[in-house]
């Protein structure tokens, strides 16, 4: 039996949707959002009204009535620390959701819940979050940082590793919980990942922690210099924060943090930005190699997804430092919406039960 489902995944400036049959796309489209229209509002939470009408919108003019569908997914945003799965979306979510103090901020992905579950409570159907990016399956060990007063966290790309690495389990015929993968998301920040038997058992920070330097995160710092930063007077407690996260890494080297435009550049003879470069590959590679320690060596595949993983630069240079340890797989770009859908499929499908949101 075929089921439909309605996917939401909001960003800064843009909701993408998606309405799949199965995994048969009936449309997929990204609504943008202008500064201005934004601005509009006082915060990110009250933004839920004005583009839950735009996903309507799109629905009518992409001739799917709301009636068709069967269940509705939104973007897991900033929740407490969770195990993978999916999610039903209930009021407790909702109220973590809008919570500034729980993460200290609030991310435009924490919209999803709101959207999806007041276009699924209109037409009585359930509503789901898949693999919010606080995913957290840490083994104990993982957790000890070397100061008692600092705890590891998991933060990461869980969605598009989870969805890529059963994807990488059925291309070898097996289970997902039935091996060990190294998952490697590149985008604008970077996630590497050690997959125990389907669980994500440790991981870089991906915003802002350990790890490699990514197109736009500075990544791990030397604690003595990063002191003499901090304590500098020079920025101020946001402005690092920023420089760290978003203006760090492949930006504060080179201006950019299009890896295409690098490569470029280094075909041009740049020899700064082939070095720069060549390091954030290294540094990935070096955390490959210590997930592999982590999984005893015992490892079936490493699998590289995000929009680096386009570059065949990138994916030869990685290869030619990791594939020893084992083989590598390519699932290039961002799968989140088909990761949404999917996940809502599993539960209708009777594959998996819904997990409750506590």
């Amino acid at each position: 039996m075929k089921y439909r489902v309605l996917s939401v995944n909001p960003g800064s400036t843009s909701t993408k949707i998606a309405v799949f049959d199965d995994a048969e796309p009936i449309f997929i489209e990204t609504l943008r959002h202008s500064a201005d229209e934004i601005a509009e509002f006082n915060g990110i939470i009250e933004q839920y009204g004005f583009r839950k009408e735009l996903v309507l919108n799109a629905l009518a003019k992409n001739n799917v009535e709301l009636s068709s569908i069967e269940a509705v997914v939104g973007r897991g945003g900033l929740v407490k620390a969770i195990p993978s799965g999916t999610y039903l979306i209930n009021e407790k979510m909702l109220r973590d959701l809008k919570d500034p103090t729980l993460w200290e901020r609030i991310h435009a992905s924490n919209l999803g819940a709101f959207i999806a579950k007041s276009i699924a409570d209109d037409i009585g159907v359930p509503s789901f979050i898949v693999d919010p990016v606080t995913v957290d399956e840490f083994e104990d060990i993982a957790r000890i940082s070397g100061c008692p007063e600092i705890k590891r966290q998991s933060l990461l790309h869980a969605l598009n590793l989870r969805y890529c690495g059963m994807s990488i389990a059925g291309k070898m015929g097996k289970k997902f919980t039935d091996v060990n993968l190294i998952g490697v998301h590149m985008g604008g920040g970077i996630s590497v990942a050690a997959i125990k038997k389907g669980k994500m058992i440790d991981v870089n920070n991906a915003v802002l922690g350990m790890g490699p330097f990514s197109p736009q995160r500075a990544g791990a710092l030397p604690i003595g210099d990063l002191l003499e930063l901090a304590f500098s007077g020079k920025y101020s407690h946001k402005e690092l924060v920023t420089m760290f996260t978003k203006t760090g890494g492949l930006i504060a080297y080179l201006g950019t943090d299009n890896g295409d435009g690098v490569i470029e550049m280094i075909e041009n003879g740049d020899e700064k930005a082939k070095l720069v470069f060549d390091a954030m590959l290294y540094q990935i590679s070096k955390e490959i190699g210590a997930c592999a320690t982590v999984l005893k060596g015992e490892v079936d595949g490493i699998f590289f997804t995000g929009g680096l993983a386009y570059n065949d630069y990138v994916v030869d240079v990685l290869n030619e430092r990791t594939s020893f340890i084992a083989t590598t797989y390519i699932i290039p770009g961002e799968k989140e919406m088909e990761a949404l859908t999917q996940g809502a499929m599993r539960i209708l499908k009777g594959i998996e039960e819904a997990k409750v949101y506590k």
